[in-house]
């Protein structure tokens, strides 16, 4: 699929997202949020579902939690326009309650969609809903900051998962905005071992409880997407 019609594909999930009644989360939207990001990139972040600043704007990770999201990507020099962001449910559930499985559910096919769309190489979960997605049965104090194929049900055949808190929650606890600083770190190494698993020259995938190799982030690749290294060995995405 080419980058336009990658855009393509992404516009009308969109289209569909805004006008979608799937579920009731539909009676009390202000505006739908089907993400946004760089059709061409290979990382996409997956969270849980919009806020109140989400809802009325229409885009993912806007709020306070959205600016942490922010700074956690400057940390390893990224912008939020060079990835591609957005949630398991595409509609705010009420006062910020936890999606129900049946509205997960009725959202799983535009994520699946959007992930064929990107085909990214890498995909970040935030927060355990999303985790559960592509890790279901672990616990997210257990695997966050570590990389693993994703489920076979996930529709992510070609990527790796990396697991991350919920920015919300690094709001809420000190300890957890710590680790979440410590796993953002390790990204650019993940991208660059779930490039190598993309393209066969690492034969087996990582064990479900090993983090990313830290030391992987200053390897030189080559990629069919919009990522490169620069010349100081940082893993630059663009």
């Amino acid at each position: 699929m080419t980058e336009a019609e990658r855009r393509r594909a992404l516009e009308a999930i969109g289209a569909e997202v805004a006008a979608c009644t799937r579920c009731r989360l539909h009676e009390t939207r202000t505006k739908s949020v089907p993400g946004e990001g760089d059709s061409a990139t290979e990382v996409m972040f997956v969270g849980e579902g919009p806020g109140f600043n989400e809802d009325r704007e229409g885009r993912p990770f806007i709020g306070r939690a959205g600016a942490l999201l922010n700074r956690l990507l400057a940390s390893i020099e990224w912008t939020r326009e060079s990835v591609f962001i957005t949630n398991v449910v595409k509609c705010r559930p009420p006062d910020n309650r936890d999606p129900e499985p049946d509205e997960i559910a009725a959202c799983a096919p535009y994520l699946t969609r959007q992930i064929e769309a990107l085909d990214p190489a890498l995909i970040v979960t935030l927060g355990r809903f999303s985790m559960a997605r592509f890790n279901p049965g672990a616990r997210i104090g257990q695997v966050h900051g570590t990389v693993r194929p994703p489920h076979a049900d996930a529709g992510a055949p070609r990527a790796l998962a990396y697991f991350m808190y919920h920015p919300a929650a690094a709001l809420r606890d000190p300890s957890v905005e710590a680790a979440s600083l410590r796993d953002i770190a390790g990204v650019p190494a993940a991208l660059l071992e779930a490039r190598r698993f993309r393209s066969g020259t690492q034969t087996s995938p990582p064990a479900a409880d090993t983090a990313a190799p830290r030391e992987l982030a200053a390897a030189p690749e080559t990629t069919e997407h919009n990522c490169q290294t620069d010349p100081t060995d940082q893993l630059t995405l663009f």
